[in-house]
């Protein structure tokens, strides 16, 4: 049993297990604590947008993910009867690739790899609280689900990182500001014969059975082994979304879906699942005195397409910088890096993302983007690098421009 170590993170999904490979890379003792044990299944798109590949490939697993993975070239954009095919763009940073990888898969690849790197890895271990002395965490206690034994592991830092639902933030006073965007989202696997068509799909205008327009878009996503992931989304910015069955807006995606995917209850591989995606950096503070939030434990998931992956790898590097620098220095303070680097790197970007999904939220104004954008290929190819946070450093520009229209239509927008 681990009893002392320079950082102790709570949870070892994608936020931790990258946090715990770049502090590992460093050679601080870290562990990381998982209260399932590998491989386990969790509801997701499975897609990894290139800025997700890239934090892979830094993490030295560009050969992982081509070994038996789907590699897809960009978006399927359709709606209203037009279907645009977008390759990812040409980028100085990130490759013009993605891929469609399982979660239970993938989140095994990036634990395996930290533990290569010298993290400890706990799984089985549920995380009770944390461990405070004068009001300060200086660890946490956990309980080894096979043997109900309780321990504490002291820790100079702790990187709370146990995702959308996790209770460690909130007994550190962290909470969900309700102003900010909530997602849901539903998915389900189905057998198709087109498992590995070389683009993920987008549908932007779901209707029902009857043709009624319904809030969200639907998603089609190649896994390329002989299934495709398929879902639903929506935000809360929609006029009672509250109300919305995602159960029914999934069976209603699945009437009405291209028929060439075959996706039907016959192909159905079991009851589809969901959960609430908390965006835009939403659950604050980021930043204690000796703790941080990472992830999805942080509401850090991309407001324009509710992917959460590379913002979750991303976040667990930038925290391990941070973490790295308070190490180094012996002092808490460095912690603030953090912080600046999450304004600094988002904040303009999760700005524009809130003024564009609270417009869309009023539905006419969601046909009606789609419409136009859907006649203008050029128009749509800057919506997908600016929705996938792929515009470079000297097109930054565009994004205030963006901002600037989308806040115009908001206040014009006639009210659903």
């Amino acid at each position: 049993m681990v009893s002392d170590v320079d950082v102790a993170i709570v949870g070892a999904g994608p936020a931790g297990a990258a946090c715990a490979y770049w502090l590992a890379q460093r050679g601080h003792r870290v562990v990381a604590l998982e209260k399932k044990v590998f491989p386990r299944d969790k509801t997701c798109g499975d897609g990894l947008t290139p800025r997700a590949v890239r934090q892979l490939n830094d993490m030295g697993l560009a050969d992982r993910l081509a070994d038996g993975h789907l590699r897809y070239d960009g978006l399927r954009a359709i709606a209203h009867g037009i279907t645009l095919e977008m390759p990812w763009p040409v980028h100085p940073e990130f490759p013009s690739y993605g891929y469609v990888v399982r979660r239970r898969d993938l989140d095994q690849m990036v634990a395996d790899t930290a533990q290569r790197a010298g993290a400890k890895l706990m799984t089985g271990t549920e995380v009770l609280g944390p461990l405070l002395e004068r009001g300060v965490v200086r660890g946490v206690t956990v309980r080894d689900k096979q043997t109900g034994g309780v321990s504490e592991i002291r820790a100079k830092y702790v990187v709370i990182a146990d995702g959308a639902n996790g209770r460690f933030g909130r007994a550190l006073g962290t909470a969900r500001d309700r102003s900010y965007p909530l997602g849901m989202a539903i998915r389900g696997y189905f057998t198709s014969p087109y498992h590995d068509d070389p683009w993920i799909e987008s549908h932007l205008d779901i209707v029902d059975r009857d043709g009624n327009h319904l809030p969200g878009y639907g998603w089609i996503f190649p896994v390329g082994d002989g299934m495709i992931n398929v879902g639903c989304g929506l935000l809360s910015t929609f006029q009672g979304w509250k109300s919305i069955n995602t159960t029914q807006l999934m069976d209603a995606f699945v009437h009405t879906a291209p028929k060439r995917w075959g996706i039907s209850p016959e192909t159905s591989q079991g009851a589809p699942t969901g959960g609430r995606l908390p965006t835009g950096g939403c659950v604050m503070p980021h930043v204690g005195p000796t703790w941080l939030a990472i992830g999805d434990a942080a509401g850090s998931i991309n407001p324009f397409n509710g992917e959460g992956i590379s913002v979750a790898y991303e976040t667990g590097r930038i925290a391990a910088d941070a973490v790295d620098r308070a190490l180094t220095a012996d002092d808490g303070l460095a912690l603030g890096y953090y912080e600046d680097q999450l304004v600094a790197i988002y904040g303009l970007y999760f700005k524009v993302a809130r003024v564009f999904v609270k417009a869309i939220g009023n539905p006419a104004v969601m046909r009606e983007l789609a419409r136009v954008g859907m006649h203008n290929r050029t128009l749509m190819e800057w919506v997908l690098r600016i929705m996938a946070n792929l515009l470079r450093p000297d097109e930054l520009g565009p994004a205030e421009a963006v901002y600037k229209v989308v806040a115009q239509i908001v206040k014009v927008a006639p009210e659903p």
